[in-house]
């Protein structure tokens, strides 16, 4: 079966069933036909042989049946080379007449010369009339096997006719036989045909059972190895006789991932393995551990295995156990997941709850500041005023997390001149914390537009820039912003700062939630701004990098923002983001 017709199947599966029948029936049909057609050849070939020798021994003085055998077995053979195997049809037609009709002809033509049905022959022909018969009745429909069977009875009745008046005699012996013999016919035609559409029909539901069991064999094949947890199928000797790529990456050795079957007893870091399918398989019960495999040249892999056992097919069939892997670390990983998420949702309502008092203690901070004259007083107030704008930054980053939100399409994202709201933004940002003298801004394509929401943005590049201030010192170039075009899809937005390298502990968790470190910031600045870039098609990545500031090469920390151009094709990707030789990190 084609791939095409596999995947029908699964869409329209009245049209998958059709294109098997067809196949089926046409294979079945040919094997039928060749059959006979050998059948037919054999038979040839024997009376061929049988009036010849009958011919040499003397028995028979007649070349007229040499002549006709020989000219049937030519026949016969022709059909066989030159004719393709086809139904015969409902009624009387050139195949028919090239099978059936030959043969009557010539067992007819036998038969005549051999004396007649009643007359004492040395070889009675008539049972050969039965081929035909079936030829008819499993090529054939009802009313041709039928057909053919009347007209087989016609035939004896004209012989056995022609007989009688050559010698007339007692009547009864030339017609009794040929009126029994017609019956035979009849009943043969009937039985044949209703036997061979039976089985027609039984073999096709058979192929096509069996063509749906393969079928659901290879989806269950493919689901199996794109699991993300492994299995194995394991007897009660420890072989595993199957296993998915995943369960062959955690039983971390080249002989799993190379070996088609192998033992559980080879690596001494797969007796756990062993030993729960054992146990499982001792006690006839699943089974549920924590298991370590350890090899000598790789660290230890934690894993959490379920065991359930397969019941044997047949009374000598074996005991199977299936083991379920997962890696402890993803399932911590998802912990860790849906935990964050919780916090999340938690820290939304608490923000949500401290902003309305948070106000009021600012705002009766600021009406006791304007009536206190002494100095410590004043510091306390300032104290309590400081502390208060902190608490309210953190209210409103854990607030922007949840109140960012995607487009609902491409089309909707505003489309903003990149220079130009680049040097507006760093402007501004500049201004307010005072640092002019600090900042530098490296944009010079006033043709190239992006999408990007303007307040994102700004959101996006004031927390890089409110990341790269506290960590830079007050010299000139100290943090840098370059902004281009890298390529027709996309542009980029870095902002350098000669600050020092980041720990790795600090760099692997960078874009995390509620993970800073520094004491005073919540965490959530470099988050947020992952969440805005991916919401509009955009990306965030961290390097090393190498900038010209105050007039040398200088190393320094680098984020680069790279968005999607305005003039873009719709199916430009974030994950065809190109990387220019001056983004390549160095470590």
């Amino acid at each position: 079966m084609t791939q095409a017709a596999v995947t029908q199947s699964w869409l329209n599966p009245g049209a998958a069933d059709a294109v098997a029948g067809n196949l089926d029936t046409t294979h079945e049909m040919s094997r039928q036909w060749q059959g006979f057609m050998t059948a037919r050849l054999l038979l040839g070939f024997v009376l061929v042989t049988l009036q010849t020798a009958l011919y040499v021994t003397g028995t028979s003085h007649s070349q007229t049946q040499i002549a006709i055998s020989a000219a049937y077995l030519a026949g016969t053979l022709a059909s066989k080379l030159f004719i393709q195997p086809r139904p015969l049809g409902q009624s009387f037609n050139r195949v028919w007449g090239a099978l059936v009709g030959i043969d009557l002809l010539t067992f007819s033509a036998l038969q005549l010369i051999q004396g007649g049905g009643a007359s004492i022959s040395t070889i009675n022909y008539t049972p050969l009339f039965a081929l035909p018969v079936l030829v008819a009745s499993v090529l054939g429909s009802m009313r041709l096997a039928l057909g053919t069977a009347a007209g087989i009875t016609v035939l004896m009745l004209g012989v056995s006719i022609w007989s009688y008046l050559q010698s007339p005699t007692e009547s009864a012996p030339y017609f009794v036989q040929p009126a029994l013999s017609g019956v035979g016919y009849f009943a043969i035609a009937w039985l044949s045909n209703q036997l061979a559409s039976r089985l027609t029909t039984e073999g096709l539901r058979a192929r096509q059972s069996q063509l749906a069991a393969n079928i659901q064999r290879q989806v269950n094949e493919l689901v199996i190895e794109s699991l993300p947890d492994g299995v194995l199928i394991v007897d009660e000797r420890g072989c595993v006789h199957a296993a998915n790529p995943a369960a062959r990456q955690l039983l971390g050795s080249q002989q799993a991932l190379h070996a088609t079957v192998f033992d559980l007893k080879e690596e001494a870091g797969w007796l756990p393995l062993l030993r729960l399918t054992r146990l499982s398989m001792g006690t006839g019960k699943s089974h549920e551990e924590d298991v370590t495999i350890r090899h000598s040249h790789q660290g230890p892999q934690r894993v959490h295995v379920r065991t359930r056992l397969a019941a044997p097919q047949g009374s000598a069939g074996e005991s199977l156990c299936v083991l379920f892997l997962q890696d402890q670390r993803e399932l911590e990983a998802r912990m860790r997941t849906e935990k964050l998420a919780g916090m999340g949702r938690l820290s939304t309502a608490v923000a949500h709850e401290i902003r309305n008092p948070l106000s009021a203690i600012t705002q009766a901070n600021a009406l006791l500041e304007e009536d206190v004259n002494d100095p410590k007083l004043k510091r306390l107030t300032a104290m309590v005023s400081q502390n208060a704008k902190r608490l309210e930054r953190i209210v409103n980053d854990i607030l922007n997390v949840s109140r960012v939100q995607p487009y609902d399409t491409a089309y909707l994202i505003p489309a903003l001149p990149l220079d130009n709201t680049i040097r507006r933004i760093c402007s501004d940002w500049a201004s307010q914390i005072g640092a002019q003298g600090r900042l530098s801004i490296h944009a010079n394509d006033p043709t190239t537009d992006v999408r990007f929401d303007t307040e994102h943005l700004r959101r996006v590049l004031v927390n890089l820039l409110d990341n790269a201030h506290r960590h830079t010192q007050e010299f000139h170039d100290a943090i840098q912003v370059f902004a281009s075009a890298s390529d027709a899809r996309h542009a980029t937005i870095a902002i350098w700062s000669d600050a020092p390298p980041m720990d790795l502990s600090v760099e692997r968790h960078l874009f995390e939630p509620f993970f800073s470190s520094d004491s005073r910031s919540s965490g959530l600045g470099l988050f947020i701004c992952r969440e805005l870039c991916e919401r509009h098609d955009a990306s965030i990545i961290y390097q090393r990098n190498i900038r010209i500031a105050r007039g040398q090469p200088t190393e320094g920390n680098e984020f680069v923002v790279t968005l999607r151009r305005a003039d873009a094709p719709d199916n430009a990707h974030t994950a065809e983001l190109p990387i220019t030789p001056w983004q390549s990190p160095l470590y």
